[in-house]
């Protein structure tokens, strides 16, 4: 592997040391993109960004099958009565909603528990800057900011 590798991982880590001292990790089964088949995946939620792995064996040379950055969903919440399955629950972005199933009733309230304050940690920049380009698009705005040059 070249250096190019290196910083190919960093992209989609964000130099995120996923393989120590996780918010949360666990198994939870993940409905695929494309094929929407079920599979078991080892899921790890650390500073904002939820990867998943085949196995749990995750180390610093794991390369993850896949990466939510929390900061671009919307919700979290309860899939049961949509996907008629016991422990399920959903994470939505602008693009996708995503589905997973929890082992159990306490892991599934765990996990949205999780993600949950995960999105509300991290999305606040990005709240932050919407809320400075809505006001900056405002005609009352520039009309002020143009008026005191």
């Amino acid at each position: 592997m070249g250096a190019g590798a290196s910083s190919a991982d960093t992209d989609t880590t964000g130099g995120v040391e996923f393989w120590r001292s996780p918010e949360r990790a666990g198994w939870l089964t993940k409905q695929g993109e494309y094929i929407k088949t079920w599979r078991r995946r080892w899921f790890v939620l650390k500073q904002g960004r939820l990867f998943w792995f085949k196995d749990s064996g995750v180390t610093r040379a794991s390369v993850p099958r896949g990466v939510i950055p929390v900061a671009t969903c919307l919700t979290v919440k309860g899939a049961e009565d949509t996907l008629n399955r016991q422990f399920a629950f959903e994470l939505s972005t602008p693009a996708e909603t995503m589905y997973f199933i929890a082992d159990s009733e306490k892991e599934k309230e765990e996990w949205i528990n999780s993600i949950g304050r995960s999105i509300v940690q991290h999305s606040r920049s990005v709240t932050d800057a919407e809320v400075v380009d809505y006001d900056s698009g405002r005609p009352a705005a520039s009309v002020a900011a143009n008026g005191d040059k």
